[in-house]
């Protein structure tokens, strides 16, 4: 049972209409009548109701704010445990002076994190969900957050619990029949064993499939916007973001360093790389923004080869086709509003019709068949029922990815002959590893690992 009362400011810092100092512990309540004047004190007061007061220094009585305390007793509260959340005027002193006077009335600073780390340790949620609260944060599309909170609801939480249910059912079966043979149960052959690992591992499977996607959805797709300079790749960015974030002349050369920005292509999340145009050049700065390119080139998932279609293809043309061989690909044919002598059989040579995507950004016309290709190229244009659970966390694939070695082991020494009490030794490991991704079976260094990546306040 933790027992001790921590603070932190929920809300950004800087000003804003409210900001919020979130207070959690068993003496959530005392800390904040220490600090609070209503005509009510908290301690009276039913829980889950606000009260309108002011915050006040205990040291001398002096009105410091003007707020609302929000009372909610555990367990009904985000940590289960008793909470009181302090909403005054948002800015960057009225803020700070608060929680001062709350952290000197007994409670302590929170850790990044500490309030979510508190509802999972206090059993309210399991890890998986827990995790899941910062997907929700810092969520990037429509279809981002609705997966993450469809976690933060449990759904993957059913899954993995269901299939260890299913697991550990099967090794009851497998104990029983080695513990107590003379006993008349039911007939636990191994064909009955393969068939149940058969399913749990099929299930694992269909888990790992959505992990491509659950990945692009909660990351995004990197995407660098190549070419020689003076073909568009500005004009490209500032037409997908829909702003002028880029600037923009006839002038080749102008972008000397990596614009960086995020757009959202049919749900999916684009992390813009905008680069320098990249070609031989004795400019020492253009150097450097060429270098740079190649470094936002060797990261991203995905490459927009912009050419100009009113020209045709340089060297420095051929010599980026020829580099981007082995990366995912779509050329992108611009200008195509003027005359055209861009050598599309050349460019066809190397890449399928599908991945060359002919556009005028000056017309804004091609714009929607770029978008419908990032789609196809990588989620293969399908859009996923709503209810689908994505598995996007990388700690959650790579203990996925185990279960499916422990699971394929099983089946293999099932198949081979091999004593159904060694056959349980993978199962159980199995089940183990689902364990961790709900936090069932982990241990205290990786909880506190895993919370510290988490926002001071939630």
């Amino acid at each position: 049972m933790i027992k001790d009362t921590i603070a932190a400011i929920s809300t950004p810092m800087g000003e804003g209409g409210i900001a919020v100092i979130r207070i959690s512990g068993s003496g959530a309540v005392a800390v904040a009548d220490t600090v609070f004047r209503s005509k009510t004190k908290l301690a009276d007061v039913p829980t889950h109701t606000v009260q309108y007061g002011h915050i006040i220094d205990p040291a001398d009585g002096e009105r410091v704010e003007e707020a609302l305390a929000t009372v909610m007793r555990g367990p009904r509260s985000y940590t289960a445990e008793d909470v009181v959340e302090l909403s005054c005027h948002g800015g960057l002193v009225s803020v700070r002076k608060v929680l001062e006077l709350v952290l000197a009335s007994g409670a302590r600073p929170a850790e990044p994190g500490e309030f979510t780390k508190r509802a999972f340790l206090n059993g309210r949620i399991d890890l998986s969900q827990a995790e899941a609260v910062m997907d929700l944060i810092r969520s990037k599309s429509d279809r981002a957050f609705k997966s993450a909170l469809r976690q933060v609801d449990g759904s993957l939480s059913r899954k993995i619990g269901g299939l260890r249910s299913q697991l550990l059912a099967l090794m009851a079966h497998i104990e029983v029949n080695i513990d107590y043979p003379e006993h008349d149960v039911e007939e636990l052959t191994v064909a009955h064993i393969r068939g149940e690992t058969a399913e749990a591992l099929k299930q694992v499977k269909g888990m790992l499939s959505s992990a491509r996607q659950g990945k692009i959805l909660r990351e995004g797709i990197v995407t660098a916007i190549v070419g020689r300079p003076n073909v568009g790749k500005s004009s490209l960015l500032n037409a997908l973001t829909q702003e002028n974030k880029a600037i923009v002349t006839d002038i080749p050369g102008t972008t000397r360093d990596v614009i960086e920005e995020y757009v959202t292509v049919n749900g999916i999340p684009l992390r813009l790389l905008d680069t320098a145009g990249i070609r031989e050049t004795s400019d020492v700065v253009e150097q450097i923004g060429v270098s740079r390119s190649r470094g936002a080139l060797a990261e991203a998932d995905l490459v927009l080869l912009v050419l100009s279609g009113a020209e045709p293809l340089g060297e420095d043309d051929r010599k980026l086709l020829v580099e981007l061989d082995g990366k995912e690909t779509l050329v992108v044919v611009n200008k195509m509003d003027l005359p055209q002598r861009v050598e599309l059989e050349e460019i066809r040579a190397r890449y399928p019709e599908e991945r060359i995507i002919r556009i005028s950004v000056q017309d804004e016309e091609g714009l929607e068949q770029l978008e419908q290709a990032v789609t196809e190229l990588f989620l293969s244009g399908q859009v996923e029922p709503e209810d689908m659970t994505y598995v996007s966390n990388v700690r959650h694939i790579h203990l996925l990815q185990k279960a499916q070695a422990s699971l394929e082991e099983a089946l293999e020494a099932a198949s081979s002959g091999v004593p159904i009490d060694m056959i349980q030794i993978d199962l159980r490991n199995a089940w183990e590893e689902l364990g961790e991704i709900i936090g069932d079976s982990v241990g205290e260094t990786l909880i506190d690992q895993i919370f510290s990546q988490f926002c001071l306040g939630k």
